[in-house]
């Protein structure tokens, strides 16, 4: 008798779904396709050599060690040396506040498996990050949502709303926020952290972009500025090393090293820590021995900041290429940010506009992007249906005013049909 599988899935089956992301990436594995749908570095930046002799070398002078079992809280040296990294952006913490996770979607994993109950409400800016509803929602987690604006999540009424619903945390991009591109401005991160304090709702800080700048300055951390305010308000942790505040922080070496290492980190109160320790044993034990080790070794003698000067010049070239053909290639009525640093940007068309409709057509034309109504927690009909992510780092220049150029062509022709419709109503009739 063959096993009806589909009476033997958990519940919590019931609010998962794929990511259109990772659908549209095996849509754009053709080559003539010019994609801006992932969230792709630029495999010509990886360090490939650097990997080549940081293996021989981390094979040759640990090789047992490197393929052996090891601690779940992750590989030692490497949790100093970001410690000793974050510490350059005024991150106070010791190597007992870090743990190494498989990339910071686990980590995401982990705060849901350790704080989220079936109906918990999470507070998250509108459209943001999937990979975190796809994590959460896992967990049946229901969400409450603030919009953003040029200077980050609105800190009005709207917010204040929210927090009536009692959410168990808030999930914040300060720096280059994916899918938007906007940062959090100084102001309003001051402001955020102290309405945390005082309606006491901890703070996701997910920084996988913070690195990234590519003009301005750099702005302060939330677990920074939180630490700071907990220090004037005297109630600055028990002695024992880290501020206790309210702040989660979530980092990784996806965007500065390679994704493929599945590296990130999670910085927390101890307690926290070894919360997220019990859970992720019952994950996968620890992450890569191998991997930790090869990283540790890459990044070491400042190898990793000199590589982030590479890595910064080659996309802060792209986003120029970018915003410059949009400018002159997309009708009006097509408006988009402008980011600083970060992988994206996010483009709003006319409100009538349906892009995955729009997609449909691109597609057509051998480009492909990510529409926004995907980034919305709230999956009301028609929330976001006018707005789309576009990724700026994996394409090459040449390919990204010949994509921009297409779409320009794509959205001329829409928008002249539709004002056609408009001037002939027996049209929209037929």
């Amino acid at each position: 008798m063959t096993c009806p599988w589909e009476r033997r899935y958990a519940q919590r089956m019931q609010g998962m779904s794929g990511s259109i992301i990772r659908e549209l990436l095996k849509l754009t594995e053709q080559p003539d396709i010019i994609s801006f749908a992932g969230g792709l570095p630029a495999p010509e930046v990886f360090p490939v050599t650097r990997f080549e002799e940081a293996t021989q070398r981390v094979l040759a002078e640990h090789g047992a060690q490197a393929l052996q079992y090891s601690t779940t809280e992750g590989y030692r040296p490497l949790r100093e040396f970001i410690v000793e990294k974050m510490s350059r952006y005024g991150i106070k913490a010791r190597v007992e506040n870090v743990l190494i996770t498989s990339g910071a979607q686990q980590a995401l994993d982990l705060i849901g498996k350790v704080l989220v109950d079936p109906g918990d409400v999470i507070l998250t800016e509108q459209p943001t990050y999937m990979g975190a509803l796809q994590a959460w929602r896992a967990y049946q987690a229901d969400y409450v949502t603030v919009p953003i604006d040029d200077d980050g999540i609105c800190l009005d009424d709207r917010f204040i709303e929210a927090l009536r619903a009692g959410p168990k945390f808030m999930y914040i991009l300060p720096n280059f926020q994916n899918p938007t591109g906007v940062t959090l401005s100084l102001e309003r991160r001051r402001k955020l952290v102290q309405i945390a304090d005082h309606y006491g709702i901890p703070i996701i800080e997910d920084d996988p972009y913070g690195d990234l700048r590519y003009e301005g300055d750099h702005l302060p951390p939330l677990i920074v500025l939180d630490a700071e305010f907990q220090e004037e308000r005297g109630t600055s942790g028990n002695g024992r090393g880290f501020v206790r505040g309210n702040v989660i922080y979530l980092g990784t070496f996806s965007k500065t090293l390679a994704p493929g290492l599945r590296l990130g980190w999670m910085v927390a109160p101890e307690e926290v820590i070894k919360r997220c320790v019990m859970a992720k044993q019952g994950m996968d034990l620890h992450t890569s021995s191998f991997s930790q080790m090869v990283a540790d070794e890459v990044a070491k003698d400042d190898y990793l900041d000199e590589h982030k000067l590479l890595i910064r010049q080659v996309y802060r070239e792209r986003r120029d290429v970018m915003l410059a053909a949009m400018a002159e290639y997309f009708p009006l009525g097509v408006y988009w940010t402008r980011p600083s640093g970060g992988l994206f940007l996010w483009v709003t068309f006319p409100d009538w506009l349906d892009a995955a409709e729009l997609l449909k057509t691109a597609v057509e034309y051998k480009v492909a992007f990510v529409p926004g109504a995907a980034f919305h927690p709230n999956a009301r009909e028609g929330v976001g249906h006018n707005t789309a992510r576009f990724n700026f780092s994996n394409a090459q220049p040449a390919q990204i005013e010949e994509g921009i150029r297409r779409l320009g062509q794509v959205l001329t022709r829409v928008l002249a049909e539709h004002q056609e419709e408009e001037r002939d109503p027996e049209l929209v009739m037929a």
